[in-house]
C-alpha cells in the first residue's frame, strides 16, 4: 500500500490505498471532498444506528421478542403511497445481478434483463481496485466508453444499442472503507460507494433519460432507512438535483426488517422504488437475530425453502405491503449456472421456472438471476402472469394477514439435518472465503453462482449447530467440535482433489479454513464473515 494524502490536499482526509493509473479520475478532490461532507454530516448518525443493533440484540438474548412497533402503528394503518418511479423503472421483470468487474459489467447491460444491479457489496471482494475499478467501470458503462477483449477466446466485448437499466447496491452501513480516512476515522464503505456513483454519474444519467437508481442491503430498521433517505435529500440539494430523482430499492433481507416494511417505504416514499425478498441473507439474519434463543434449529439449508412458514409469511407480507404502497416487490434470486450437460440444465431450468412461476403468481412484479442464459427462463412465468403489463401492481393481496407469530415461525416438518448437509456448508463457505480473499466476490461453486449471503448462511448454520444441545445429525450422532473437526479436515482434501493441486497451493484455502473456523466455533457469533475477514485484503 501506498499512504498517499488526499486529492484535496487536506490533512484531515488521508487515502492508503494505491494511485494506481486512472484511479485520480474517480478520487477527484472533488469527489473526495462530497465523500467528506458525508461523513461528516451522517457518519455520527450511522454510528449510533450500529449501536442501537447492539441493544437491540442484548434484548433478544434477554428474551424481548420481536413485534410490530406501537410508536409507527398510524404509518402502517394510514393510506398512502410511494412516489411513481421513472419508466426505466416501470418494467423490472427480470433483473440480473453481479459485481462490478469490467466483463460482467457489458455481458449484464446486454443480457436482455430489465435491469442491471451492478453489486459492490455481498458479489463484490471489497478489495481496494476491485471498488475504484468498479466505479471506473460504471462510469465509463453510462458514458458507453467501455469495452472489453478476451484473449483467451479472441473475443471482444462493447455494449449494445439497449442496454438494461443500471440499478448500484453499495455496501451496508455496517461495513468501513479502510482505504479511506476521514478525521482519523474510516469512512462508511456505503458513502464511498454511494457518494463516488452519484457524484460522477448522476447528471450524465439524467441527460440520458435515465437516472441513479440504487439497491439499498441490510437495513434493519426504518431509522436506517430514514438516514438514507437524509442522505439521498443531501446529495440532490448539493448537486442541485431535483428531490425525488435518486431511486432506491430496499432489500428486504433481515428479519428486524420485516416487521417494518411500512416504515422503511414510509421513510423513503419520495425516494423508493419498491423491496426485494434477500432470501439467503434472510435466513441467516434469523440464524443470527435468535442465536441465543431457545428457538427451532433449522434444519440443512435445502430443506429451509420459501414454502417454510417464517419464509412463506415474511414474503406475502412482502408483496401484500408494497402493493399496497404502489411500490415494485421484487423476488429472490436464481443462482445456477448453465454447464455444458444438457440434462443437467434441463432439470435446472424446470426448478427455476418452478420458483419463479410461484413468485409471479404470489404478486412479485419482477425477480433476479446471476446469469444470461437465465434471463428467458425467468420471463416466460412473470410474462404468463403480466399478461403485457409492466408489473402486477394492481393485485393488492388484501386477504393476507401476517401475524408476528407467523414471521418467527421456524417449524419445518420432518426436518433434518445430516452430514451432507453440514459438510456442504463446511466445503461451501471455505471455497466461498478462498475465492473473496483473492478478490473475487461471485464464485462459481457446484454449478452456482455463490456470493457473501452463501458463506453467511453456511457458517451460521454450522455455528448453531455446534452450540445447540437439541442439533443432532439425523442418525443420532452429537454435533461437537470433533466431528466438525474431522469433516473439516476431510473437506479440505475434497477442496484440494476438487480444484487442483496447483490451484489448491496458489490459493488461500488455509487462511479461508481459519476464518471459517473462527466464524463457525467461536463461543461469540461474528456479526458478518466480512467483518472477520476485511483485514486480511490488501
Amino acid at each position: 500500500m501506498t499512504q498517499t494524502q488526499s486529492p484535496s490536499m487536506s490533512s484531515d482526509v488521508a487515502i492508503s490505498g494505491d494511485m494506481r493509473p486512472d484511479y485520480d479520475t474517480i478520487l477527484t478532490v472533488e469527489a473526495v471532498d462530497f465523500i467528506a461532507e458525508l461523513h461528516r454530516r451522517f457518519g455520527g448518525r450511522r454510528r449510533k444506528l450500529l449501536a442501537r443493533r447492539q441493544e437491540k440484540q442484548q434484548a433478544i438474548d434477554e428474551g424481548a421478542e420481536l413485534a410490530f412497533l406501537e410508536e409507527t402503528e398510524k404509518i402502517r394503518d394510514s393510506d398512502w403511497k410511494v412516489a411513481p418511479v421513472p419508466d426505466d423503472l416501470q418494467r423490472r421483470t427480470v433483473e440480473i445481478t453481479g459485481p462490478v468487474a469490467r466483463k460482467m459489467i457489458i455481458n449484464a447491460l446486454n443480457s436482455d434483463a430489465d435491469v442491471f444491479m451492478a453489486d459492490f457489496e455481498d458479489a463484490n471482494s471489497p478489495r481496494w481496485e476491485n471498488i475504484v475499478e468498479g466505479q471506473i467501470h460504471l462510469r465509463n458503462a453510462i458514458r458507453r466508453e467501455i469495452d472489453y477483449y478476451d484473449d483467451a477466446r479472441g473475443k471482444a466485448y462493447k455494449l449494445s444499442s439497449d442496454p438494461a437499466t443500471l440499478m448500484v447496491r453499495p455496501r451496508g452501513w455496517h461495513l468501513d472503507e479502510k482505504h479511506i480516512s476521514i478525521d482519523g476515522q474510516p469512512v462508511a464503505a456505503g458513502f464511498v460507494d454511494f457518494g463516488l456513483y452519484f457524484f460522477h454519474n448522476a447528471q450524465t444519467l439524467i441527460d440520458s433519460g435515465s437516472g441513479p437508481y440504487f439497491y439499498l442491503p441490510k437495513l434493519e430498521s426504518h431509522h436506517e432507512a430514514r438516514l438514507w433517505n437524509d442522505v439521498f435529500e443531501y446529495s440532490q440539494d448539493r448537486l442541485e438535483i431535483p428531490r425525488g430523482t435518486i431511486k432506491a430499492t430496499v432489500l428486504l433481507e433481515t428479519i428486524h426488517a420485516a416487521f417494518e416494511m411500512d416504515e422503511i417505504l414510509y421513510e423513503l416514499r419520495e425516494h423508493s422504488a419498491g423491496l426485494n425478498a434477500g432470501r439467503w441473507d434472510y435466513i441467516f439474519s434469523a440464524i443470527k437475530t435468535f442465536r441465543n434463543r431457545d428457538k427451532p434449529v433449522l434444519p440443512d439449508r435445502s430443506q429451509v425453502t420459501m414454502n417454510t412458514p417464517f419464509m412463506r409469511a415474511y414474503t406475502e407480507r412482502l408483496v401484500q405491503v408494497c402493493h399496497r404502497r404502489d411500490a415494485h416487490a421484487i423476488g429472490g434470486m436464481a443462482a445456477f449456472i448453465p454447464t455444458g450437460d444438457e440434462s443437467t440444465n434441463e432439470v435446472a431450468f424446470k426448478k427455476v421456472q418452478q420458483d419463479k412461476r410461484r413468485e409471479s403468481k404470489d404478486g412479485f412484479d419482477g425477480t433476479w438471476v446471476a446469469h444470461p442464459a437465465l434471463v428467458e427462463v425467468a420471463r416466460k412465468p412473470f410474462d404468463d402472469v403480466l399478461d403485457g403489463k409492466p408489473h402486477q401492481k394492481d393485485r393488492k393481496r388484501s386477504g393476507v394477514d401476517v401475524s408476528a407469530d407467523d414471521l418467527v415461525d421456524f417449524t419445518i416438518p420432518n426436518a433434518t439435518i445430516t452430514e451432507e448437509g453440514m459438510r456442504t456448508n463446511i466445503n461451501v463457505g471455505i471455497q466461498y472465503i478462498d475465492s473473496w480473499l483473492n478478490g473475487v466476490g461471485a464464485a462459481a461453486i457446484f454449478n452456482l453462482m455463490e456470493d457473501a449471503a452463501t458463506a453467511e448462511i453456511s457458517r451460521s448454520q454450522v455455528w448453531q449447530w455446534l452450540h445447540r444441545d437439541d442439533a443432532k445429525l439425523d442418525d443420532g450422532r452429537a454435533i461437537d467440535g470433533a466431528l466438525y473437526e474431522e469433516i473439516a479436515d476431510e473437506e479440505m482434501g475434497h477442496i484440494r482433489e476438487l480444484v487442483g493441486k496447483q490451484r489448491f497451493e496458489n490459493g488461500r484455502f488455509d487462511e479461508a479454513r481459519r476464518i471459517f473456523d473462527q466464524v463457525a466455533t467461536a463461543d461469540d457469533f461474528a456479526e458478518f464473515f466480512t467483518l472477520v475477514a476485511y483485514k486480511d485484503l490488501e
